[in-house]
């Protein structure tokens, strides 16, 4: 039986009922018989590999499944997660390697697997859906739909056997198949399909007309910087209870409030408040159990408000925005603890998530086989990274292993008193229970001596740990991700001198460039693995590896990345940019023809969204290219989403970053040096340490670069170096100050630059 429920226009579909038992779990002996491949085996991708030997005969998303659905007028499961989803396994092992759950799907739906992170286009829209039916999203997805792709029914895990008061997976589907197989029952919930289908329409395309408010001013940041304060945790830092996600952009909003508020009347209060709500979020994840204490990285979010349990698995795109976050922090406050979380999470990149030909791969699971496990049985969460004390013990010697669990909070009996689940019973996982300072003063010890003993030990637990069973890692390389990766080292490497971290991101600019980028034909691809590139990129790979290259090409001042920044960024014009409304869809018209809508991407979550980096990335690339076509697409993206940002100030933070630079004069700073001038390298490191957000950074080494320089800024053949040293420029809108060979003077030039940022010359 169902009710069709509206809510706000929204058919919602409820199933009335508790759920039934009917089957037993499937015995080994079941498990073990000879598995053959279904259709996802010709697939790359590692999560539809983990599915290729289910007994559930899984469909790639494409022409064949959805002929084969309307074919035989079979409604279709769709089923969406990634290979490092804990969840995805555990519905994987309870329901769809069970062979009597798999008979009931295949005989009555056509089964279709999607990787999210292949396809976030398909996973936004089928996630909007159920959010829409249940009021909440995950994964794994799974998603109900007619033939015509419309969602009527939807949720994220379901167990194999009903148990608190959880509908079970089996009996869900043979109601959904009873109630198709009703013509009468099937043809409400076609209708319901149609009207949920068109209220996502209005949503994510956000079709409705908006004025373009080009007077629009900086009140949607002083309404975000409220609801953010509102928001913050003071006892344990972040802006939620448990679960506690890091939250780049929103740290990034806040240090650009920060900046802009330094030299504004009455705003000290606020300024000093914005950098230390990310001060005590930065160095509370950085002391937690959210953070890799031995191999650096951050796990994607604890489940605890004191950042101490985490879960365990880690992705790339969380980590290349934190370590931006912690570089700049350091830029601010000199505090060597960011720098150094900052430089062991990037050397956590390169150690292992680097391609040996320059690509970064994708995440790390959560999941491994237990090391005290000798049949290799079942994965646990958290194995490769948890401790009992007798192990540390047997690895280091009495003495050390005392000072290492009185600062890592290691017990006997276990440090996880916040475990949910009761997963991690006698184990403990590593976070700063102690500072340096309490662990010296407890051991009567002097602080370096400490740190010594913290840093040997930690290198022999971490040697130790590299024999344990790895986390499965998935080694597909996404364009997106990548992109933020290369801004990350860069940074790393224009802040903190050392040239691994800028071999590592043109290593990956020109694996993109080589593997991703067809430069005939202009194509962007999205995701490689194993030498084949698969997808047409969509707006956010556009986005963040023009973003990438411009960071790049700050580092080391090789046109050819800014060159093609701007190639990238005219094609995401070309084929991503609403020329009726402003903003850029997800997808371009081509993408795909099996898509029901065409999103327009908004929201700032774990990932930023390429409208707002779009914006970003327009605003730099018009002032190396003189180009002022470009401000007036930022200008009309910023104005479609104006009042969006207004009405919901804690879901655009990134966007309101480049509303934050749209509304101020821009800045640039001009490096003129010879080949021989021996303070270039003091020159920039000053402009590199001094935190100016929205900074453009333009080197001029040689004539060659000059004149491919002078092309478009012609104001750059008046720029000379003085007596051959290397010669600063510091403009707002190449109006420049004196130049200066001057490090000392420098710095001031660029230190006065937030009393002059303020009203800006775009959208008055």
């Amino acid at each position: 039986m169902i009710n069709i429920i509206l809510i706000s226009g929204i058919a919602i579909i409820a199933f009335l009922g508790g759920g039934v038992q009917l089957f037993s779990k499937t015995t080994n002996a079941d498990k073990t018989e000879k598995r053959k491949p279904n259709h996802l085996i010709d697939e790359k991708s590692p999560y539809l590999l983990q599915h290729a030997y289910n007994p559930v005969d899984w469909y790639p998303w494409g022409d064949t499944a959805i002929s084969k659905a309307r074919k035989e007028n079979k409604p279709i499961i769709l089923s969406i997660g990634y290979s490092t989803c804990h969840w995805c396994h555990v519905m994987e092992k309870e329901s769809f390697q069970d062979l009597k759950i798999a008979e009931i799907m295949n005989q009555y739906f056509v089964c279709i697997k999607v990787d999210r992170e292949e396809r976030p286009d398909l996973d936004t829209i089928y996630m909007s859906a159920v959010t829409a039916i249940n009021g909440f999203g995950g994964w794994p997805l799974n998603v109900f739909l007619t033939p015509d792709l419309k969602p009527f029914f939807g949720g994220t895990y379901f167990p194999a056997e009903s148990k608190s008061q959880m509908t079970s997976w089996p009996d869900l589907l043979l109601r959904i198949a009873n109630i198709w197989e009703n013509p009468q029952e099937r043809v409400k919930l076609i209708r319901s399909g149609d009207r949920l289908e068109q209220s996502l329409k209005t949503y994510l395309s956000r079709s409705q007309d908006f004025p373009k408010e080009f007077g629009f001013n900086s009140k949607p940041v002083e309404l975000a910087f409220s609801h953010y304060s509102a928001n913050y945790e003071q006892k344990f830092g972040g802006f939620s209870h448990a679960p506690k996600f890091p939250s780049p952009a929103v740290l990034n909003f806040l240090l650009t409030y920060y900046y802009h508020m330094k030299s504004g009347k009455n705003k000290a209060q606020q300024h000093g408040r914005a950098l230390a709500m990310v001060n005590f979020t930065l160095r509370a994840m950085a002391d937690g159990g959210i953070y890799d204490h031995l191999g650096g990285g951050f796990h994607r979010y604890a489940t605890d408000t004191k950042w101490h349990i985490p879960h365990f698995e880690k992705m790339l795109y969380d980590n290349s925005q934190l370590i931006i976050n912690y570089l700049e922090a350091y830029k601010i406050t000199r505090d060597d603890h960011f720098k150094r979380i900052a430089e062991a999470t990037a050397d956590y990149i390169i150690r292992d998530m680097t391609h040996p030909e320059g690509g970064f791969y994708s995440a790390e699971d959560a999941d491994s086989f237990p090391v005290n496990d000798p049949h290799n049985r079942d994965k646990m969460e958290g194995a490769f990274y948890i401790w009992e004390r007798k192990e540390v013990e047997n690895i280091l010697d009495k003495a050390v292993s005392d000072i290492v669990a009185y600062y890592y909070g290691i017990k006997a009996e276990g440090n996880a008193e916040n475990d949910p689940h009761g997963d991690f019973t006698k184990k403990n996982i590593l976070f700063a229970a102690h500072s340096v300072k309490e662990t010296a003063r407890r051991f009567d010890l002097d602080e370096n001596a400490v740190h010594d003993i913290l840093k040997d030990a930690t290198a022999r637990l971490l040697e130790a740990r590299t024999e344990r069973p790895r986390p499965h890692l998935d080694d597909k390389i996404l364009t997106s991700w990548n992109g933020l990766m290369i801004s990350a080292l860069s940074k790393a490497y224009q802040l903190l001198g050392d040239e691994k971290y800028l071999i590592a991101a043109q290593n990956a600019a020109r694996f993109i460039n080589q593997n991703l980028y067809d430069s005939k034909t202009k194509q962007l691809f999205r995701r490689w693995r194993q030498g084949e590139k698969k997808i047409w990129a969509i707006a956010e790979d556009y986005a963040f590896l023009v973003q990438g290259l411009i960071d790049l090409y700050e580092s080391d001042f090789n046109l050819k990345w800014l060159n093609w920044a701007l190639e990238l960024m005219e094609l995401q014009v070309l084929g991503f940019y609403d020329k009726d409304r402003g903003g850029f869809f997800m997808t371009r018209k081509t993408h795909d023809q099996h898509l029901i809508i065409r999103i327009k991407e908004e929201n700032d979550s774990v990932l930023p969204s390429a409208n707002s980096v779009s914006v970003i990335n327009l605003l730099r690339l018009s002032q190396f290219f003189d180009r002022k076509d470009l401000v007036g697409l930022a200008e009309e993206t910023i104005a479609f989403f104006f009042n969006k940002m207004g009405q919901h100030p804690g879901a655009m933070p990134q966007m309101l970053v480049a509303l934050e630079m749209a509304l101020s004069k821009p800045v640039q700073v001009v490096i003129v040096w010879d080949k021989d001038s021996k303070n270039t390298k003091m020159m920039l490191n000053t402009v590199r340490s001094i935190f100016v957000p929205g900074m453009v950074v333009i080197g001029v080494g040689g004539d060659k670069t000059r004149r491919a320089l002078a092309r478009h800024l012609t104001v750059i053949n008046s720029m000379k170096s003085i007596t051959g040293l290397a010669t600063a420029y510091v403009c707002s809108d190449f109006s420049c100050k004196e130049p200066t060979t001057d490090i000392l003077r420098l710095k001031q030039m660029l230190e006065a630059t937030a009393e002059t940022s303020v009203s800006g010359t775009l959208m008055k």
